[in-house]
């Protein structure tokens, strides 16, 4: 990764849809470029999360599970987003 800010977001007490949108609130706050480490449980939003937030034109950058059965997961803000 680069030098780009980091923010974090826990989601893992959240279901769909609210999952995406707390990330996609969390990601609109952020400059183009910036980072979201988002933690969250597997299933829908391991699911969702990601593939919402390529589709609105962000950029994934990693997805890697934990021991404690969650995944955290790290987006790139979109240029245009």
């Amino acid at each position: 990764m680069n030098s780009a800010t980091l923010h974090y977001l826990d989601i893992t007490a959240d279901i769909c849809p609210i999952t995406f949108v707390r990330t996609k609130l969390a990601l609109e706050r952020l400059q183009p470029g910036e980072l979201l480490q988002v933690r969250l449980k597997g299933g829908e939003p391991l699911k969702n999360v990601p593939r919402s937030a390529s589709e609105q034109g962000h950029v994934v950058l990693s997805v890697e599970p934990s021991d404690s059965g969650t995944h955290t997961i790290v987006i790139r803000r979109g240029p245009g987003a």
